[in-house]
This record gives structure tokens, C-alpha cells and sequence, in this order.
């Protein structure tokens, strides 16, 4: 049995993105983590906010996600695995909560 965890997934989905396609972003990742094991106890749409720093010298802002949820570490590999290779997520940061 692979060790379940409590995870913070944080990333910033690309500002050109339409508004009906941030929520079908979202949902693929969230089905991505759920489909490896994971329990999604939380979504936050943080919504469009200014970047701290200018990422690839064009974007200044991007649509921040939240999500909060318990799962085996392999559900994370995956999903910043896909994250990496979709190009319309500009950063993304998964923290173990509680270390």
C-alpha cells in the first residue's frame, strides 16, 4: 500500500487561456490525480493575478489554481509529469503539508 499523503498543489495556468478552458485545465488535472489515487479535498480558483517576476519575457500575470488533496506520491509524479508537457501551464509547485 503506497503511503498517502496531504499535498498542497499550487500552479499558474497561462493568462490567454479562455475562462471555460481554465475550468477543463482544471478538471484534467484534478481527474489525473484522482485517477492515480489521490482524494481532491479542495479547489481554489485564485483567479488572474501579477506574477512576483516576469516568466519567459512576456507573461506579468496568470491564473492561479489551488488544490488540496491526499494521495500516494506517484499521483503527484504524474501530475507534474503532465503539467511539464502541457503547455499552458506556466509554473506549478506540489508541497507535502504538515513537514
Amino acid at each position: 500500500v503506497q503511503n498517502m499523503r496531504d499535498y498542497e498543489l499550487l500552479y499558474i495556468i497561462k493568462p490567454e487561456v479562455a475562462e471555460d478552458a481554465i475550468d477543463a485545465v482544471i478538471e484534467k488535472f484534478n481527474d489525473v490525480l484522482t485517477k492515480e489515487g489521490a482524494t481532491i479535498a479542495k479547489t481554489d480558483k485564485w483567479g488572474k493575478r501579477k506574477l512576483a517576476y516576469e516568466i519567459d519575457k512576456k507573461y506579468r500575470e496568470g491564473f492561479y489554481v489551488l488544490v488540496t488533496f491526499n494521495g500516494p506520491s506517484a499521483a503527484v509524479d504524474e501530475c507534474e509529469r503532465l503539467m511539464k508537457i502541457d503547455d499552458r501551464i506556466l509554473r506549478q509547485l506540489t508541497t507535502k503539508v504538515g513537514e
